[in-house]
């Protein structure tokens, strides 16, 4: 075997290593972070084959997604002083992988800074308030999940850890053991009462509404009488009047019209009369 197949031979070798060695690929969904002697120099995010300095250059890959870390339970003191027991998750991704292998350098503890930040905001929030308004179903609880958020995310840009904090959010309160039946009964004490007051306010309402009702029946109907008096007055009234205008035109009709209605009422129980036979009513009577 020759020198110059020899020295060909591992020529090719090295050129293969030096080769593989400058090559290096970056998948979807992560960062690779050209390292020289140890400090980043440049960041490939996006898919696709790339060189670098082979023995002087190396790469860390990072991941580009968006990540979720659940805290452990942690027990917190509200504004009340009512120990409660706290988890919560938070959405996060490295924004600035740079400044993330400066600081963090590792996932793992960039997770340690976040669980850190999360920790000291969520007890600060929650010592600002009472137990009643955390576990209550308004808008107060997403107004402090938002603020923890913002406090969150603020911490770790001010500190340069390269860390985007997209969301954290409070996955649960719980009261310890120890606590919970006392803080139970307290609060059917409290809906008992707000629920007796509803009633005493409806009760009231009710005695309001059926007092002017039935005020606005009264004036009705007197008001109804009045009107069916004034008419009654009004027909007797014309019916005079016809009555007049009648007997005013023919005095003898009138005068045995009104004859007749005396007899009527006169003869309804069949009564016995004794009248002379020459009294006018008996004329009338027997048809003289």
């Amino acid at each position: 075997m020759s020198r110059k197949f020899i020295y060909g031979t591992v020529g090719a070798i090295v050129f293969l290593i030096l080769l593989f060695g400058s090559l290096f690929i970056v998948k979807e969904g992560e960062f690779k972070v050209v390292l020289k002697f140890g400090e980043a120099v440049r960041v490939e995010e996006s898919p696709g084959l790339y060189f670098k300095i082979p023995f002087i250059e190396s790469t860390s890959q990072l991941p580009k997604y968006q990540m979720t870390y659940e805290s452990n339970p942690t027990t917190i003191l509200t504004k009340d002083k009512k120990p409660i027991i706290v988890d919560n998750y938070t959405v996060w991704r490295i924004k600035n992988p740079q400044n993330f292998l400066k600081t963090a350098q590792s996932v793992s503890t960039g997770v340690q800074r976040i669980d850190e930040a999360v920790f000291n905001s969520v007890r600060r929030k929650l010592s600002e308030v009472n137990y009643d308004t955390i576990i209550s179903e308004n808008t107060e609880r997403g107004n402090i999940n938002d603020e923890i958020t913002k406090d969150v995310a603020d911490a770790l840009v001010r500190d340069s850890y390269g860390i985007e904090v997209i969301d954290v959010r409070i996955k649960r309160t719980d009261l310890p053991e120890g606590n919970k039946q006392s803080v139970y009964n307290r609060m059917i004490s409290d809906r008992q009462s707000i629920a007796a007051r509803y009633l005493s306010e409806g009760d009231e309402e009710s005695r309001k509404i059926t007092s002017k009702a039935d005020r606005t029946a009264t004036e009705l109907l007197a008001q109804a009488e009045a009107d069916a008096k004034k008419v009654i007055a009004q027909g007797e009234q014309q019916a005079a009047q016809i009555y007049n205008e009648a007997y005013g035109k023919n005095p003898e009709f009138y005068k045995f019209y009104r004859t007749l209605q005396s007899y009527v009422t006169t003869l309804n129980n069949e009564p016995v009369i004794l009248l002379p036979i020459d009294s006018p009513y008996a004329s009338i009577l027997l048809g003289k």
